[in-house]
C-alpha cells in the first residue's frame, strides 16, 4: 500500500461520524447496509451520512453496490487489511510485542 493511500484512509477515519459509519459497516460484514438502515442505526441524518459515505468511498474504505432500487454499502475489507498490514508490518522489530505477563493479565 502506498503512503498517500494510507494517509487518505487515516484522514477519512479521523472524523467521528466516519469512524462510526465504518465500524458499523465492519460489524455488518459482507451483507452490508443500505443508507436508511445505517442512518437509523447510527443516528446520523441522511444528508450527513451521504457526505461521509462519499468521503469513505474516496478513501477506498467503503464500497457501494446497487441492488435493485437500493444502494448497499460495505466495508472494503481488503483495503482495511492492507492498511492494518502497512501499519504493523515492522511491529516491534519482528519480536513479540507483548510480554507473557501482559497477555495473561485479567484486566
Amino acid at each position: 500500500m502506498e503512503e498517500n493511500h494510507v494517509i487518505r484512509s487515516l484522514a477519512a477515519l479521523a472524523q467521528g461520524h466516519r469512524l462510526r459509519i465504518f465500524r458499523t459497516l465492519v460489524v455488518a460484514g459482507s451483507q452490508g447496509m443500505t443508507p436508511g438502515v445505517m442512518a437509523e442505526a447510527s443516528g446520523i441524518p441522511s444528508a450527513t451520512l451521504s457526505f461521509h459515505l462519499k468521503e469513505l468511498m474516496n478513501a477506498g474504505l467503503v464500497t457501494q453496490e446497487r441492488q435493485g432500487r437500493h444502494l448497499v454499502y460495505r466495508a472494503a475489507f481488503e483495503h482495511m487489511n492492507a492498511l492494518l498490514g502497512y501499519l504493523t508490518e515492522n511491529c516491534c522489530q519482528s519480536e513479540a510485542c507483548l510480554t507473557e505477563a501482559a497477555t495473561s493479565c485479567n484486566c
